[in-house]
């Protein structure tokens, strides 16, 4: 069969600030336009990485329209993926909003404990938007929804075939997906990136990872030649900066973003609450090993 967009990189954006707090519309174009550049074939925006919790509503659709004005310049298809957040009430009328914004694909994050009848009328009611959804199974450090649950929706809901895996471990509920959707669920990871060589192996359709994007391709890129030897020595040259990245949600935020302003992506590397500021020891850390993430994507541009 074919199988839907989006494949390949598809990473998940951070949303950049000025100084004095403001939606920086102007980076988001730059980054947009970057990571077309590189090769990603699609963005995610308003979603944990892009704090997307801490935008009001008039923030939220004035970044996803400047990200879809700027995709629809990039000439190909480059489809922008929305985040709902996790709020059943809120994401109801997002839909809707995000729909004619422009979002080509709407991402629900599942809330703790929905599932059953409750998930699936409320995807119904997502997918009435006339988007196809994306269902974010987030559970990082758990093992979130039922692999049959996933499946039964993705077959039940029309729009619903798209599942981005985010628990631990990922692996085993990737392969299962893929073999029970029997090709009909589109299955992608992002919070789990560790395991990306693990994933790919599995046959997964794309990654929404954030930052470092080049070098993800060039790991995708030496996959699909029958590279692996190629594919893991980029991925080891990226392993000290994810363990330090994926500690914890927050510092993911505040590294990633960072180097984002290191590589004169954004203006400033400023975060909203709730992502906590680093302390002295854990910034040193954090500044060597943006160096080390800057020489690897470096190395993929020689």
């Amino acid at each position: 069969m074919n199988l839907p967009w989006p494949l390949g990189i598809v990473p998940s954006l951070n949303t950049p600030f000025t100084a004095d707090d403001a939606l920086d519309l102007d980076a988001v174009d730059r980054l947009v336009r970057s990571i077309a550049a590189d090769g990603c074939t699609g963005a995610l925006v308003l979603a944990v990485a892009g704090e997307g919790a801490a935008l009001d509503e008039s923030e939220a659709r004035s970044l996803l329209r400047r990200a879809v004005k700027t995709a629809k310049l990039l000439g190909d298809r480059f489809p922008i993926i929305a985040s709902l957040g996790p709020d059943a009430g809120l994401a109801r009328r997002r839909a809707e909003l995000y729909a004619a914004d422009g979002a080509d694909m709407l991402l629900y994050q599942t809330p703790p404990g929905q599932s059953g009848e409750i998930l699936e009328d409320t995807l119904r009611l997502l997918a009435s938007a006339g988007r196809p959804i994306m269902l974010q199974d987030f559970d990082p450090d758990g093992p979130g929804l039922e692999t049959s649950e996933l499946v039964r929706l993705a077959g039940t809901i029309p729009g619903v075939r798209y599942v981005k895996v985010e628990t631990r471990p990922s692996g085993p509920k990737m392969s299962a997906l893929l073999r029970s959707g029997k090709g009909r669920i589109h299955v992608s990871g992002g919070w789990a990136v560790n395991e990306m060589l693990d994933a790919l192996s599995r046959g997964i359709h794309a990654f929404i990872p954030t930052e470092l994007e080049l070098v993800y391709i060039e790991i995708v890129r030496a996959h699909n030649r029958g590279d692996p030897t190629s594919a893991a020595e980029h991925f080891a040259r990226i392993l000290p900066v994810l363990a330090f990245a994926n500690r914890d949600v927050g510092t993911s935020i505040r590294f990633l973003k960072q180097l984002r302003f290191r590589r004169g992506l954004f203006r400033t590397d400023r975060c909203r609450d709730p992502v906590p500021e680093f302390d002295r020891s854990t910034q040193a850390e954090a500044d060597l090993l943006i160096d080390c993430a800057i020489d690897a994507i470096e190395a993929c541009r020689r």
